[in-house]
């Protein structure tokens, strides 16, 4: 048996869109967050955890590049997600899409949930809101990096 050789750029170009992607799907949940009341609360929570202090005092610039970061780079992982589930289920196709959008979005939902925010050092009063306010900026952040990733990869 031959080794796989991939001898096009289809693979690192759907990565690098990933990462196009994820920039853009995150300017757009910017947009959601301060519509919400805890919208612009997740950033915070993720530099006070990283810094082991409370939200409203965590830095400001590290707030922000925990969020850029992590949303550029979710994008990648969108990506690899759906070069898994393309694999096992038989290829490109939009139920293949919506389900790796879906498994990252339970991902995305419950990381923070889960691990992050019980770390923080968040009043009790404020963690249902904070999580719910999470679920729909992450849902928004999806609804455009799906269809971006999606569309995208079939050019490449």
């Amino acid at each position: 048996m031959e080794p796989l050789l991939v001898t096009d750029l289809s693979v690192p170009l759907r990565f690098l869109l990933g990462v196009a992607a994820g920039v853009v799907a995150t300017l757009s949940m910017d947009a959601v967050m301060p519509r919400l009341s805890e919208g612009e609360t997740p950033p915070f929570v993720a530099a006070g955890v990283l810094t082991d202090t409370a939200p409203r005092n965590a830095p400001g610039r590290l707030a922000a590049a925990a969020h850029y970061l992590a949303g550029g780079l979710t994008g990648p992982l969108f990506v690899w997600l759906l070069f898994a589930t393309e694999a096992l289920l038989g290829g490109p196709s939009l139920p293949v899409t919506l389900l790796s959008g879906t498994v990252l979005y339970v991902l995305m939902v419950g990381f923070f949930a889960v691990v992050v925010l019980p770390q923080s050092l968040v009043p009790s009063s404020r963690v249902g809101r904070i999580r719910r306010d999470w679920a729909v900026s992450a849902a928004a952040y999806l609804f455009v990096l799906v269809p971006l990733v999606g569309v995208g990869s079939r050019v490449l």
